[in-house]
């Protein structure tokens, strides 16, 4: 009785998947709601959850619909513990989806595109700046690369004006910063720091 998330940029966000029998299946959206989400998110070790989705926000699924109306109050430690519907009337454009507290996803803003400009890191259901105090070109290149941006070109500073400080050290290059060791607001390893930029090489949409 395995648990999965699939179609996100981590382990942490994506569409519900459950395996049952050997065959892995989806989860209709028909009443999915935070307190569902939020038992899928610690079961995974992912946090707990800020967004719930329908409508197969990460992709349709394959398979069977294994569990429809469900209805966790959010403190069960598993999914399959919540009272559930096993009849369904859903087709996989109904299935449901969950972003995750630890899930990490990265964005570039006040540049020319989506590939220069200030590093913003969504986390824990906020958008947060990245200290420079460990910005080096391994960090801004294992950035570059995830978003499709190419290599870097440059490293410019900003203000922090987020509410949160995340601090990256990659000892090489990884597939993605989330991967790397993190820190999120500590304030020592942010102490006088400026907010993190970037400028790849390659253009975004």
């Amino acid at each position: 009785r395995a648990l999965r998330l699939a179609g996100g940029r981590s382990r942490c966000e994506g569409r519900v998947e459950l395996e049952q029998e050997g065959t892995w299946g989806t989860v209709c959206d028909d009443g999915w709601d935070i307190p569902d989400a939020d038992v899928v998110c610690r079961q995974l070790r992912c946090g707990h959850a800020v967004r719930a989705h329908g409508s197969a926000a990460f992709g349709r699924g394959h398979g069977p619909i294994l569990r429809d109306e469900v209805g966790c109050q959010g403190h069960e430690r598993h999914l399959w513990e919540c009272p559930a519907a096993l009849e369904h009337d859903c087709s996989h454009k109904e299935d449901a989806g969950v972003v995750c507290s630890e899930h990490q996803e990265w964005r570039l803003s006040g540049g020319r595109d989506g590939c220069a400009g200030r590093v913003e890191v969504f986390f824990r259901g906020t958008w947060s700046t990245v200290c420079n105090s460990t910005w080096y070109q391994t960090e801004a290149t294992v950035l570059c690369r995830t978003l499709g941006c190419g290599d870097v070109l440059q490293r410019p500073s900003f203000g922090h004006t987020l509410p949160g400080k995340m601090v990256y050290l990659c000892g090489s290059l990884q597939p993605s910063l989330a991967q790397c060791r993190w820190a999120f607001n500590k304030s020592a390893p942010c102490y006088q720091s400026w907010a993190a930029g970037v400028v790849c090489n390659g253009t975004g949409s």
